[in-house]
């Protein structure tokens, strides 16, 4: 996997891309475990952790000098954040 790490455009879109998909899936996930679990009714803070992921993906893309790819994630990150505040909020 380290291959195809290298093998990466160090891109603020591929980031941006990565950071954008990976909390995409998880929080179909989540949307699913929510609905059909009971106890986890109003668990919405289990999106969080669907955006959390992208911290640990950014950092292992800093630890490997993908420094775009990284700030990519980061902007990706924030706009999860907002899209969460705005659903709590609204």
């Amino acid at each position: 996997m380290i291959h195809q790490i290298i093998k990466l455009k160090d891109s603020v879109w591929i980031g941006l891309a990565i950071g954008l998909v990976f909390p995409a899936i998880l929080s179909i996930i989540v949307f699913y475990i929510i609905n059909h679990v009971f106890h986890l009714a109003k668990a919405d803070l289990l999106y969080i952790g669907a955006i959390a992921i992208n911290a640990y993906s950014m950092q292992y893309f800093f630890k490997h000098y993908k420094e775009n790819i990284g700030r990519g994630i980061l902007a990706a990150t924030f706009v999860c954040a907002f899209v969460f505040f705005y659903y709590k909020v609204f």
